[in-house]
């Protein structure tokens, strides 16, 4: 039973006089709001109209209950009024879950000029590499890397997720074996380890039609990406780095790409967020970020990375 409903065709007959004239409101017929009444009656356990073949009339009871079921159904139309105020508004609290390095390099960046525009948006970033159920935790809305598999989430690309195998000129400049797949296994390599899973994370590349993971003889392991193109910038060896920790270090000339980006079908960077009635203030920062991506060459589809110059030794 919808009891809320039932309430609502409770109140509207004292008011309008009739189950017929509450019928034509909603177009449905009298005895479907007669049986609706009479469900509730039954649910109450106390009889609301006192019926004859002339006339409904308000029972005792119904009278003290039409006073509270008017007051309350009031307070919930105000309320909704209200909530729905604050959802259009450009204000309140905005509480994000983001990966670590795609926060500090990605979403901190933009958060001066976010509050400019925004002054009223208050912003809470929470940074973590794990997996966060954003729906418990109350947040807003988070942005994953890699593949997505949260069904309960509404989840939308923002761009591909480009991995990228580089050197420092300094490795480059001192090594005398050639940088390609045949001669991997000859030079020295900074992977990177799960915090979590205590896995290694494999390097991925396309070998002409197939895709290839694979494990080097690691110099160097690290649990931090930032980490990985900090070594590999200091000259002590390969290493493979998504597109938002190299994009820095490849513009200044501190690291250089030794193959082609490779990209998978299946990841990328994402926005995820519990439903689709998102608050004004959630697709602000959306439209916000998707703004500035493609204002740096990222879209959802393409990426800078497509027209990087190889550096082939």
């Amino acid at each position: 039973m919808d009891k809320l409903k039932a309430l609502k065709y409770f109140v509207l007959t004292c008011e309008k006089g009739s189950f017929t004239s509450v019928a034509k409101i909603f177009g449905t017929d009298s005895s479907t709001i007669s049986k609706a009444i009479s469900r509730l009656e039954t649910e109450i356990g106390f009889q609301l109209f006192i019926r004859s073949t002339r006339q409904l009339k308000l029972s005792h009871s119904g009278e003290q209950y039409l006073e509270i079921a008017r007051r309350l159904l009031d307070e919930l139309e105000q309320c909704e009024v209200e909530l729905s105020k604050k959802l259009k508004s450009l204000s309140g609290n905005l509480r994000l879950n983001v990966p670590i390095s795609y926060g500090r390099l990605y979403i901190q960046p933009l958060l001066k000029k976010f509050s400019e525009k925004y002054p009223k948006i208050k912003v809470e970033i929470h940074y973590d590499d794990a997996y966060v159920d954003i729906i418990e935790q109350g947040f807003d809305l988070s942005i994953r890397s890699g593949s997505v598999q949260d069904s309960q989430l509404i989840s939308k690309r923002l761009t591909p997720m480009d991995m990228l195998i580089c050197a420092s000129p300094e490795y480059i400049s001192k090594t005398s074996t050639p940088i390609n797949i045949s001669q991997f296994d000859n030079h020295d390599w900074i992977t990177f380890r799960y915090r979590q899973t205590g896995k290694l994370h494999p390097v991925i590349y396309r070998n002409k039609t197939e895709e290839v993971s694979y494990f080097p003889k690691s110099r160097y392991i690290v649990s931090d990406g930032e980490a990985l193109a900090e070594l590999c910038a200091d000259g002590l060896g390969l290493t493979q780095i998504p597109h938002f920790i190299a994009n820095k270090w490849i513009k200044c000339g501190a690291i250089v790409p030794v193959l082609p980006a490779y990209t998978s079908p299946t990841m990328g960077i994402y926005v995820l967020y519990p439903n689709r009635q998102l608050p004004n203030r959630v697709r602000a920062f959306i439209d916000f970020l998707n703004s500035w991506l493609r204002s740096n060459d990222e879209y959802c589809d393409r990426m800078w990375t497509d027209s990087l110059k190889i550096h082939y030794v």
